[in-house]
């Protein structure tokens, strides 16, 4: 009689642990999935590691106009293009955008590693971007972890013709009288870009 009594409400127990579990994952697989695509695209911008991403049209993102855009490099065809500049309540100021090289050949940029040697083993990458605030006369350069590395974009090779990559850069945030800085990489011309607060 004991036996049959404490089996009973174990398979009971079993039953409706089975239901919820099941109700959850339905719950789980449901909805357009939004959420995931909203931290996707928001992804990278507190962590270092790699970050190159692909693809992507030059123009801003979910068809906003970009922030700024400039062209340069060796052939002049390398155009990098920012699409969002946040500075958050953290004391980050986190910039992202493309870079499209329309050149008529693969393009390697040994010049965008940092000059600085804490920097020096994040190879091709964003490191050697700098933010310049002229109202304050203050220089920003690229934030990096305990290990050196960068909290930027690091990029697995040069860019074929054609090719779109995505980036992002992050940097101490300016004070909040700071609303322009000037965004800096290699030898591209410095871009404008007006900061907006998250």
């Amino acid at each position: 009689m004991i036996i049959r009594r404490t089996s009973r409400p174990r398979r009971v127990l079993t039953a409706v642990a089975i239901t919820t579990v099941l109700a959850l994952a339905a719950a789980g697989c449901g909805g357009d999935g939004d959420g995931d695509r909203k931290s996707a695209a928001s992804g990278g911008a507190h962590s270092g590691g790699n970050n190159g991403g692909g693809g992507g049209g030059s123009g801003g993102a979910g068809g906003r106009k970009p922030l700024a855009q400039v062209t340069g490099g060796k052939d002049g065809k390398l155009t990098l293009t920012v699409t969002t500049a946040v500075r958050d309540h953290a004391g980050f100021a986190t910039l992202k955008g493309t870079i499209r090289n329309d050149g008529p050949s693969v393009a390697v940029l040994p010049g965008w590693a940092s000059d600085e040697a804490e920097l020096k083993d994040n190879g091709l990458s964003m490191a050697g971007a700098t933010l310049v605030d002229e109202k304050a006369r203050k220089r920003y350069l690229i934030l990096r972890d305990t290990a050196g590395r960068c909290l930027c974009t690091r990029f697995t090779g040069g860019f074929q013709q054609g090719e779109t990559t995505s980036w992002y850069a992050q940097f101490p945030a300016p004070p909040a009288s700071t609303s322009t800085v000037d965004f800096q990489v290699a030898d591209l011309p410095s871009a404008s870009v007006d900061l907006s607060d998250k």
